[in-house]
């Protein structure tokens, strides 16, 4: 058994190999690297230890509090403070370090237990678009949780004072040649600028 399938059984992450699978081909509105898949999966990881040691989570903080584990550009001081929270919320932190996989052992799951053939690295314009959204989409979800952590962070330690509060991310994209501006949703969705719609001259 794979290091992934172990992990499947271990962590009682149902549906994740198909998930997995279907995010690899492509099959739904997302298709994913082999990397990108790695992080997924190490993230589902980081969900369950968070479940067992029954600690609730908002949207975007798992994906946030693992970019601040594993990132390389993350000072050593931030990435302190997230291993004590994590382990003040009882969770292994070394333990789960250890059981976080590699974009190889991903490939050899998908390969060689579920007998996935590597997809065509074509994509069609329409997946391709839906792709750049849905990671523009974590991209504010993961910007909205670091700001709310940090702010967070400063509130309890007495060096900012705030109530109850939300954080709002808006991706506006500018068009110099035809003056227009949509956020980067309706941007994608409307298939470009008002640029497409100017005759040729």
């Amino acid at each position: 058994m794979s290091k992934v399938a172990r992990l499947i059984d271990e962590w009682e992450l149902d549906g994740v190999g198909q998930q997995l699978e279907e995010y690899w081909l492509g099959t739904g509105d997302e298709q994913y690297s082999l990397r990108e898949l790695a992080d997924w999966f190490n993230q589902r990881l980081l969900a369950a230890a968070h479940d067992r040691a029954d600690e609730a989570y908002v949207d975007g903080e798992i994906e946030n509090t693992y970019e601040l584990l594993t990132d390389d550009d993350v000072g050593t001081g931030t990435r302190a403070e997230v291993e004590t929270r994590l382990e003040q919320r009882g969770i292994d932190l070394e333990s789960l370090r250890a059981s976080f996989v590699s974009h190889q052992s991903i490939y050899t799951y998908l390969t060689d237990e579920r007998g996935v053939s590597k997809p065509s690295e074509e994509r069609s314009d329409s997946s391709q678009i839906e792709k750049t959204a849905e990671s523009i989409r974590r991209l504010v979800s993961r910007t909205q949780a670091v700001v709310r952590n940090n702010l967070e962070s400063l509130h309890n330690t007495d060096r900012i004072t705030i109530g109850n509060f939300s954080v709002f991310v808006d991706v506006q994209v500018f068009c110099q040649d035809c003056g227009t501006q949509y956020s980067a949703d309706e941007l994608l969705t409307n298939g470009g600028c008002d640029c497409q719609d100017e005759p040729e001259t």
